[in-house]
C-alpha cells in the first residue's frame, strides 16, 4: 500500500503540495481576520508550482515543483556553488564542470564563447593544442560527412559525430525519441546500443546503426541464439542503416549482463524479444561464432541478410593477438568489415563493476591507434572505416581523434547531456532526477520530447560548427586532412613534440606482410607471428 502510494503522489512533489496548502490556510485565515502577506507568499509559491509542473523546458523543475528552483539559484550566485552542491562534481564524476557547461550551452543555443583566455594551464604536461595556418580556408558547410561501404549495396553517407550506443530499457522511452528525433533533424546516426530497435527508436524515423550483441536482442530464438529470419526483418528496414556487431564494449569489456525480470517491462521484451518479467541475460560471448573466421562469416552473412547495408563490428581492444587473429582471418576470407567502432574503456554510460571501469581493457587511444596501425600493415585501411567512442565531449576531441586514425566519432554522453542529465549517478536506481535514465513513467515525463530533442540537435550542430572553424584555421578543407602533425603536445617541462612524434608511429603500408618484422615495433614482432586465423588463442 505505501509503494502504491508513493507512486501515485511521489514525495518529490512535497514541497509543492506543503504550498498549495498553506496558500488555502492562508486564505482561510484571512477571511477570519488574518494577514494579507501570508496569503501573497503562499499563493505565489503554488502559482509558481503548477507552473513548473506546466512548462516545458526545465526536467528538474518538472520533477522537483517549487524545490527545484534551490538549484537554479545556486547556479546564479556562484560557479562554485554549483560545482560543489549541484552538478555532482565529486571526484567520481567522469566529466567535468567545464565540459557539461560547454554541453549545456552549445544544447541551448547559448553562446559558448569565454572571456579571460584559456582555462587550461597551457605549460602542464600532457597540454595539447592543435597548430593554425596563416592562410586559413574557407568550408562552406559544417556538415562534414564520410561513406561507409561504398563497395556495397547501401553505402550510408554518416555524419563524423554520432550518437554512441544507448539502450532502450537503459534510457527512458522519452530520452530515446529526443535523441532520434535529434538525429533525423540533424542527419545523424544514432546507434540503438545491444537493446535492440523499439518503437521509440522507429516513431522519428532518425538513421540507426543497429548494434547486435551476444543476447541477439530483436534477433533471437527462444534459447537465446541468432534467429536469421528476425533478423532480416528487423536489418531490412530503411530505418536502420549500419549493421554492428558488438564484441566487447568500454565500460566492461568481457563481462556480461543481466536485467532483472521485475524492470523487463512490456516494451523492454517486445524490442528484446525476450519473456515479460523474466531475467534478460546477456552473455560475455557470442554463440553465433567462435574463431575468427567465422566471425568473418558471419559479417558476410549478415550483410546478405540485410541487402547489402555496411555491416563492422565494435570493440574495446584486450589481448592483442585476438585483435591481429581478426585481420589475418579478414586476409585468409577476403571478408573485411565495412566498419570497426573502437570502444575506449574510459567511455561507457552503463554501471559496471568499479574493477572494470577502472582497470579492465584498453583506452581509447592506444585501441585506435593499434586497430589503425594493424590495418595499414596488413593493407587493409582503405577498405575499412573507422569509428571510435570514449569520452568524446568537444571539437577538439574530434579532431584530436580523427588525427590517430578515425573516420569518425561517436558520443554517449555528450548527448546525455544535451539530453539534460546533471550526472547524478543514480541510473541504476531508476531514481534520475532529469527522466533520461529511468523507466519511471511519472518521472520520464519530465523530460519533453520536442524540446529534448532540439537541444540533441543543437548539440551536434554547434559541435561540428566549432570543428570547422578548427578546420578552417588549420588551412585544411575536411576533418579527415586532420593529421598527427598538427597536433602538438607538451611532453615535458621545456619540450614539445607532435603526436606524429609522442604517439602516433605509423607502420608502413603492407608492413606486416613482409617476413621480417624486425624493424616493427616490439608489440607486432611478440604476438602477430603468432596470432592464427583459425583461433583467439596464440598458437
Amino acid at each position: 500500500m505505501l509503494k502504491l502510494l508513493h507512486f501515485m503522489y511521489p514525495m518529490r512533489y512535497l514541497a509543492f503540495t506543503l504550498c498549495v496548502l498553506g496558500f488555502i490556510g492562508a486564505l482561510l485565515l484571512w477571511g477570519v481576520g488574518g494577514h494579507l502577506a501570508p496569503v501573497l507568499l503562499m499563493g505565489y509559491l503554488a502559482a509558481t508550482g503548477v507552473h513548473d509542473l506546466l512548462q516545458t523546458k526545465r526536467s528538474i523543475l518538472r520533477n522537483y515543483p517549487v524545490i527545484g528552483h534551490l538549484r537554479f539559484m545556486l547556479e546564479f550566485i556562484r560557479p562554485e556553488i554549483r560545482q560543489y552542491f549541484i552538478e555532482s562534481d565529486i571526484e567520481a564524476a567522469p566529466f567535468s564542470r567545464a565540459q557539461r557547461s560547454l554541453v549545456y550551452q552549445r544544447a541551448k543555443g547559448d553562446s559558448d564563447k569565454h572571456p579571460f583566455g584559456s582555462q587550461m594551464d597551457a605549460y602542464a604536461k600532457g597540454h595539447e593544442w592543435m597548430t593554425h595556418s596563416v592562410a586559413p580556408s574557407t568550408v562552406t558547410s559544417h556538415d562534414f560527412r564520410i561513406t561507409i561501404g561504398p563497395g556495397t549495396a547501401q553505402p550510408y553517407s554518416a555524419s563524423v559525430f554520432n550518437i554512441s550506443a544507448m539502450s532502450f530499457g537503459a534510457l527512458s522511452a522519452n530520452a530515446i525519441q529526443a535523441l532520434n528525433a535529434g538525429a533525423k533533424r540533424g542527419g545523424f546516426a544514432h546507434d540503438t546500443g545491444e537493446g535492440s530497435i523499439s518503437v521509440h527508436h522507429r516513431k522519428h524515423g532518425g538513421d540507426l546503426i543497429w548494434e547486435v550483441a551476444s543476447g541477439y536482442f530483436g534477433c533471437r530464438n527462444e534459447d537465446g541464439s541468432f534467429n536469421a529470419d528476425k533478423f532480416q526483418a528487423n536489418a531490412c528496414d530503411p530505418q536502420v542503416k549500419l549493421i554492428e556487431i558488438k564484441l566487447s564494449q568500454g565500460a566492461k569489456p568481457g563481462h556480461g549482463g543481466v536485467l532483472p525480470g521485475p524492470k523487463v517491462t512490456a516494451e523492454i521484451a517486445q524490442a528484446r524479444g525476450v519473456p515479460l518479467g523474466v531475467d534478460c541475460v546477456s552473455p560475455a560471448s557470442h554463440s553465433a561464432f567462435g574463431t575468427p573466421l567465422e566471425l568473418m562469416h558471419f559479417i558476410a552473412r549478415l550483410r546478405e541478410l540485410s541487402g547489402g547495408k555496411p555491416t563492422g563490428f565494435k570493440l574495446c581492444i584486450g589481448h592483442p593477438w585476438e585483435w591481429f587473429a581478426m585481420v589475418k582471418a579478414m586476409l585468409e576470407t577476403g571478408i573485411t568489415p565495412d566498419f570497426i567502432v573502437v570502444d575506449g574503456t574510459e567511455g561507457g554510460t552503463g554501471a559496471a563493476p568499479l574493477e572494470f571501469i577502472d582497470h579492465m581493457g584498453t583506452p581509447l587511444q592506444e585501441g585506435l591507434m593499434l586497430v589503425h596501425n594493424s590495418l595499414r600493415g596488413a593493407g587493409l585501411r582503405d577498405r575499412i572505416k573507422i569509428g571510435c567512442a570514449g569520452k568524446v565531449i568537444n571539437a577538439f576531441d574530434i579532431a584530436r581523434l580523427m588525427a590517430l586514425g578515425a573516420d569518425w566519432c561517436n558520443s554517449a554522453r555528450g548527448f546525455m547531456f544535451a539530453l539534460g542529465c546533471l550526472q547524478a549517478q543514480t541510473c541504476h536506481t531508476g531514481n534520475c532526477p532529469t527522466g533520461v535514465a529511468t523507466q519511471d513513467p511519472m518521472r520520464q515525463q519530465a523530460l519533453v520530447v520536442p524540446d529534448k530533442a532540439q537541444r540533441v540537435y543543437h548539440f551536434h550542430q554547434e559541435t561540428l560548427h566549432a570543428l570547422k572553424e578548427l578546420v578552417q584555421a588549420a588551412g585544411l578543407r575536411h576533418p579527415n586532412e586532420i593529421t598527427a602533425h598538427h597536433i602538438v603536445r607538451r611532453t615535458g617541462d621545456h619540450t614539445v613534440a607532435s603526436l606524429a612524434q609522442a604517439l602516433l608511429h605509423e607502420l608502413p603500408v603492407g608492413s606486416l606482410l613482409c617476413d621480417d618484422l624486425g624493424a616493427l615495433p616490439e608489440l607486432y614482432q611478440r604476438h602477430w607471428a603468432h596470432s592464427r586465423a583459425q583461433s583467439f588463442s596464440l598458437a
